[in-house]
């Protein structure tokens, strides 16, 4: 008898349209997703999953393989804007779980977050901290985690989904990649992060708002100059979906 698939977990960078693609492993229906369950916990001091509260870390990643084992499978997204520390420390998470990371070119990210948080603190912008996730996986399974990039997810939406399901043993479903628009349950708590995606019916690319970027914004500019190394590496290793 084969092993039972591993719940899947997708750590992104803040503004790397990771919601968007959360959207589509919930139009699928066959999964049991959770919308950043560690951040929510994080600041919350809870999370409800599938009917069971977790309180810490451990709990939580209890209930993720639980579900899995017992339900259905789990895919969840979780962004690298808060640490993580108990839970990198729970070897569960790398024989148990396949982690996988998504990232955006730093300008684009940046300023996208700069315009939701202009208080943002410098390691919440995340490349730094996801590419420390990334390095733990790649570590301790020995293996290079798959790296997708938000560009090329709205680039060619069906080729980087088609190729991320064949990667973590998923079954590809082309009538996912829209939907109809609205606020999700699973993140109308930070619901004003993720309104671009609620209003959208799939996966379009647009022209870039106007803001303030690292071109035009002095602070902005060293926090991608303090990034952009962090996401070069972990660029190198971005899925090419043809």
């Amino acid at each position: 008898m084969s092993a039972a698939p591993k719940p899947v977990v997708l750590w992104a960078v803040p503004r790397s349209r990771s919601t968007a693609f959360l959207r589509i492993m919930l139009e699928r229906g066959d999964l049991e997703v959770a919308h950043e369950p560690f951040s929510y916990l994080q600041v919350d001091g809870h999370f409800e999953f599938a009917g069971r509260r977790a309180t810490s870390p451990v709990e939580l990643l209890d209930a993720l393989l639980d579900v899995n084992a017992t339900e259905r499978r789990v895919f969840a997204k979780d962004t690298s804007d808060y640490r993580y520390a108990p839970l990198l420390e729970d070897d569960r998470l790398f024989t148990d779980v396949i982690n996988t990371f998504m990232i955006r070119e730093p300008k684009g990210a940046i300023s996208s977050h700069y315009a939701m948080n202009p208080d943002a603190a410098l390691d919440e912008y995340g490349f730094e901290y996801l590419h420390a996730i990334f390095d733990a996986v790649r570590s301790t399974t020995g293996e290079v985690p798959l790296v997708i990039d938000g560009d090329d997810l709205v680039a060619n939406p069906e080729a980087v989904v088609r190729a991320y399901c064949e990667r973590v043993g998923l079954e590809f479903m082309p009538e996912a990649l829209s939907w109809k628009p609205g606020e999700q349950e699973n993140w109308r708590r930070t619901g004003r992060w993720h309104a671009e995606v609620a209003e959208s019916s799939g996966l379009v690319a647009k022209a870039p708002e106007r803001r303030e970027t690292p071109d035009t914004n002095e602070h902005l500019r060293r926090v991608a100059e303090h990034h952009q190394p962090f996401y070069d590496e972990l660029a190198r290793h971005r899925l090419v979906a043809v």
